[in-house]
């Protein structure tokens, strides 16, 4: 057991993507984790977050899954824009060159989190428990104390470092570390559906709508998706009822102005209101924020997740260095800079 393996494990809080990452990082480096979420298990649901990009596979890649992430997910390289019923570019990526992978794929958050879980399963080094709700933060010059509320009752696990990844709804934990969230939220809402279908030509591109007149004055974007499945994201009214128009046959309609006559089938649907938000501080002491929890983005570019995994592969080195004696803890302030920025 190396030097770093033998002192207090680092606290990840949030067993999404990018506390996945995270421990799966911070174990590469030799480190023991203890992954904590206040769910009971895994809720493998919808499509969610489905734009992986190059870079993080890459950083996936290093702990076992960017692979089979990219083998199994949906690769596009055409992006198109349409304004009304005219296309007004078209941008196609390059070839990977070198890299092994491609600059985008696309896999549901729900695949991407079982491919994730399996190296987790694999890894000695990390101690993944649900139903652990955390509900403090304390530091001290030894460490981060973590009041955990669990079905057996409340108790405090004890932490080097804490890697907080518990997603947008984590306004207890950010008042706990003192640190704001500002940015505003949008009156609009926007209406997912997984749509299983057959459209020819479609499956190696993006298509971005702009005022069309199926849905006039307001977006509509398509990504295809593994087993023919295509996500459709349309931006709706703030008062837009899903259960409503799903019994009047208005999503019926809404779908065939969109895929025309062929069958398809609703995989799985959603309504979402997006944010832009971040905190005035990514580092409070011996605790790093991460992911949604920092920062919400617009859903356009893919940056909510592919970001959160940057900030996870960040925190991760630094702390390493720290354990392993080879940096001064003041590295730390440079993952808020750095982080924050981006």
């Amino acid at each position: 057991m190396n030097k770093a393996s033998g002192q207090a494990p680092v606290a990840v809080v949030g067993n999404g993507p990018v506390g996945q990452t995270a421990a799966l990082l911070l174990a590469r480096w030799g480190l023991r984790v203890l992954l904590l979420d206040d769910r009971p298990r895994r809720d493998l649901v919808g499509s969610r977050a489905i734009c992986q990009q190059r870079d993080v596979l890459d950083i996936w890649a290093t702990v076992g899954a960017g692979e089979q992430i990219a083998q199994e997910g949906v690769s596009w390289r055409t992006a198109r824009t349409f304004y009304r019923d005219r296309e007004v570019f078209a941008y196609t990526m390059p070839e990977s060159g070198s890299s092994p992978f491609p600059p985008f794929v696309n896999l549901s958050q729900s695949r991407t989190e079982e491919i994730l879980d399996v190296q987790i399963a694999s890894q000695p080094l990390i101690d993944a428990r649900w139903n652990h709700r955390v509900e403090g933060l304390a530091q001290s010059n030894g460490g981060v104390a973590l009041a955990c509320e669990t079905p057996q009752g409340r108790h405090w696990l004890h932490a080097a470092y804490a890697v907080v990844c518990a997603g947008a709804h984590a306004a207890d934990l950010r008042q706990t570390l003192g640190v704001s969230f500002e940015g505003r939220s949008f009156s609009d809402h926007f209406l997912i559906c997984d749509v299983r279908a057959d459209l020819p030509g479609w499956s190696s591109e993006r298509r971005f709508y702009f005022d069309p007149e199926w849905n006039p004055g307001r977006q509509v974007l398509v990504h295809p998706c593994p087993d023919s499945t295509f996500r459709i994201d349309w931006q709706v009214p703030g008062d837009y009822d899903l259960a409503a128009e799903a019994a009047s046959g208005a999503l019926d309609a809404r779908i065939r102005k969109i895929i025309g006559d062929q069958p398809y089938e609703i995989v799985w649907n959603s309504v979402y209101r997006f944010h832009s938000r971040i905190t005035n501080r990514m580092r409070v002491g011996r605790v790093l924020l991460a992911g949604d929890c920092a920062h919400l983005l617009a859903p356009f570019g893919a940056r909510g997740l592919n970001s959160g995994a940057a900030d996870a592969e960040n925190a991760a080195w630094k702390i390493a260095f720290i354990a392993k004696g080879w940096a001064h803890e003041d590295l730390l302030e440079s993952y808020h800079h750095e982080r924050h920025a981006a």
